[in-house]
């Protein structure tokens, strides 16, 4: 006997699936959500990798992420730049104050690492649209340190 499907409004047809679909579809179904997920994650972590700067030091960078964090803070308070730049800046510093990232910080050494691309890709494009000057007159840290900023902003 064939019979017209009746169309039914979403809630309803969310239940219609619940009560239809098998246990052994659930688990599939499941199963194909977190491993696309975990697919997702892997590229994107090789992919950050791939794309990190050549010169970059892990450990000059995680070094320097505090005073880092504080030069995109004023960055993004500065009105004199772009609204783009500062829209940039706000946008990674909210990415930063997520209490998830690509790769987890418990994870040591390589934890912090997308943070530390994420934070120098970022600052090489404020760098290239608003000068290195912007980043001289609101860098909180040494001068051994804005000479390392400037060696890995690829100047």
């Amino acid at each position: 006997m064939h019979t017209e499907p009746v169309a039914l409004p979403v809630t309803a047809r969310s239940t219609y699936l619940v009560r239809t679909m098998g246990e052994d579809q659930w688990w599939s179904v499941l199963a194909g959500v977190l491993g696309g997920l975990l697919v997702l994650w892997i590229v994107l972590a090789v992919g950050l990798w791939l794309l990190r700067p050549e010169d970059l030091r892990l450990r000059e960078a995680l070094r320097l992420l505090p005073d880092l964090v504080r030069l995109l803070r004023r960055l993004a308070h500065d009105s004199t730049l772009p609204r783009s730049i500062r829209l940039r800046l706000w946008l990674l510093l909210g990415y930063l104050a997520l209490p998830f990232d690509l790769i987890p910080d418990v994870v040591p050494v390589v934890g912090y690492a997308d943070d530390a691309i994420v934070v120098v890709l970022t600052l090489r494009s404020v760098i290239r649209t608003a000068g290195f000057a912007a980043v001289e007159r609101h860098w909180p840290g040494t001068a051994d340190g804005l000479a390392i900023v400037r060696r890995l902003s690829g100047l």
